[in-house]
């Protein structure tokens, strides 16, 4: 039986990839500052381990013997990145170094600017326009000195997320409006620009066919994962669908937004992220695909009819959402 850890097991990505393991026989840790809690909010059958992201020795001692460990934890919504991120990261690359797993982060779209081009490759230029951008570039380059130093590394980078295990998406919290009964559907694209969405299922199987395969990977290894890449408001088409076909779809209010920028720190990195809605950005997954032969993919109906369902049953007035989380990560 092989064994990972995972960081961030209770949250979206982190989650779906520990649930993906234990279907495949991995034995799963779970790192978290607050087992019952875990207990309660995770996927059953981790092995849950009491400790903090930001302590290195809690790390250490969580990923000691792990075959592989899967980096899924960042901090709530866009608070304190550089303070949080950096530090989480390099504690991680020290667990993994130390056990000689190797180390897997969930990548993302953040990393690229206008200059990558519409269809990017693992080796697109990394030109960010924005801050949290600029950090996930340095988080990866962190990744390739752990990895010049004899750390297996592997970054699977994928579009926005949504999906069952994810509550703070912009699927769930701007379009589905954190499960709330809905009377029109707001999307932030720009009309006739594409998105790229990575449905967390999908993502989180393909992390595990690779994890299966962990040994025979390059040591070094960057991939890019395809999910359901949308023209136009077609996410929002689908949610109109499973909502019955009669909702009206309107544009996301950006000047609100603008507006509260100066003051509100969430604002202010919500509205310097809107250049990803106004660019098409299709990650090119010809490498993934020709590795593993195909990529998970649910129908789009289907994924979002799941995540439609999976967001009611936890929608209660206790448990709204009020604010991004990991998931937008």
């Amino acid at each position: 039986m092989k064994t990972a850890l995972v960081t961030g097991a209770t949250g979206g990505v982190g989650g779906e990839v520990a649930a993906a393991l234990l279907r495949r026989g991995w034995q799963v840790r779970g790192l978290v500052r607050d087992r019952r809690r875990a207990e309660e909010a995770g996927p059953a059958g981790v092995v849950w381990i009491e400790g903090d992201a930001m302590r290195v020795e809690d790390v250490i001692g969580a990923a000691r013997g792990a075959d592989v460990l899967f980096h899924g934890a960042n901090p709530p919504g866009y608070r304190n990145w550089r303070g949080l991120a950096m530090p989480m990261l390099h504690h991680a690359i020290a667990a993994a170094q130390a056990a000689g797993s190797r180390l897997i982060l969930p990548g993302n779209l953040y990393v690229y600017g206008p200059d990558a081009g519409t269809v990017v490759g693992e080796q697109a230029s990394q030109n960010p326009r924005t801050r949290k951008g600029e950090i996930r570039v340095e988080m990866e380059a962190m990744i390739d000195a752990a990895a010049m130093a004899g750390l297996r590394t592997l970054i699977l980078r994928a579009g926005d997320f949504f999906g069952p295990r994810a509550p703070s998406s912009w699927v769930s919290l701007v379009l589905l409006d954190k499960g709330r009964p809905l009377r029109r559907i707001v999307t932030p694209e720009r009309p006739g620009i594409g998105h790229n969405w990575a449905y967390l299922p999908d993502l989180a199987e393909t992390v595990a066919l690779l994890a299966e395969r962990e040994a025979d990977l390059p040591a070094e290894l960057r991939l890019q994962f395809g999910g359901h890449d949308l023209a136009g408001r077609a996410m929002a088409e689908a949610i109109r669908r499973a909502e019955g076909g009669t909702l009206p779809i309107r544009p996301f209010p950006w000047l609100p937004v603008a507006l509260g920028a100066p003051f509100v720190p969430f604002l202010r990195e919500l509205f310097e992220m809107r250049g990803l809605w106004h660019t098409p950005l299709r990650p090119d997954n010809t490498a993934l695909v020709a590795l593993l032969g195909h990529e998970p993919h649910t129908p789009l109906d289907e994924a979002v009819t799941r995540s439609i369902a999976a967001l009611r049953r936890k929608a209660s007035p206790s448990r709204q959402t009020t604010g991004p989380a990991s998931s937008f990560s």
